[in-house]
């Protein structure tokens, strides 16, 4: 359903990441609506290393003033929110529960596309013209 990402800066001795901690429905939106699942102190985060996302999504544009992002553009998120020393790249979290059940992590979908069987056609036919040609052309020479 509709709801939001919740992106958290992670303050490191050496620079600022931006995580992607998770999925929240709107009624979630507002932080003190699910208090539990907000740590504090030192925390370990594991996830996918992700580049950053400038542009905006079909039809829309990113709205800072709103805190309304339809890309994950981490330079643009940054200077909106006045982080300084932030990493090129974001973190999107695993599936490690969070108290309270939110954000729900995890969510994000890699899927590799599996053409195996129409490069393996292309090549076979690409050598089936090679070869046909080659022999008509031995056959002229006859």
């Amino acid at each position: 359903g509709a709801g939001y990402w919740v992106l958290t800066p992670l303050e490191t001795p050496g620079f600022t990441l931006l995580v992607n901690r998770g999925f929240v429905p709107k009624e979630k939106r507002d932080p003190a609506s699910r208090a539990a699942g907000n740590g504090s102190g030192a925390v370990t985060v594991t996830g996918l290393l992700r580049v950053s996302e400038p542009g905006g999504a079909f039809l829309r544009s990113n709205d800072p003033a709103a805190g309304r992002w339809y890309s994950r553009d981490v330079a643009a998120i940054a200077k909106a929110k006045g982080l300084d020393r932030a990493a090129p790249y974001f973190v999107d979290a695993d599936a490690t529960p969070n108290r309270g059940g939110y954000p729900v992590g995890g969510l994000t979908v890699v899927h590799f596309r599996d053409n195996h069987l129409v490069y393996a056609v292309t090549w076979f036919a690409l050598c089936a013209l090679s070869l046909f040609f080659a022999w008509r052309l031995w056959r002229i020479r006859d």
